[in-house]
């Protein structure tokens, strides 16, 4: 598995990044007013299970960290990675 220094954010895109052996893996997101809605996570099938996207939702929220934003996960993995990793609760966005 790649570390997350080998994310790439494309904000262009909305996109952050990771290239694996299989493809590019990424995590879609866009802004919602002041929120960071992370929409979906996509992994080459063949590289499932390998913590890119674990690598991913880390990235994605330590940038929200770092911009002091909050999250809204509607990505069903970032949820569960969050409910796994308490530490980034409190950058969910409320109501």
């Amino acid at each position: 598995m790649s570390q997350t220094s080998s994310v790439f954010h494309n904000p262009s895109a909305g996109l952050f990044e990771l290239r694996t052996e299989s493809g590019t893996a990424s995590l879609r997101y866009a802004y919602r007013g002041a929120d960071l809605d992370l929409i979906h996570t996509e992994v080459p099938d063949s590289e499932e299970g390998q913590g890119y996207g674990s690598a991913l939702a880390k990235a994605a929220l330590e940038y929200a960290q770092s911009e002091r934003v909050t999250v809204v996960p509607s990505c069903p993995f970032v949820r569960r990675y969050i409910e796994s990793h308490p530490e980034y609760a409190g950058l969910v966005a409320q109501g």
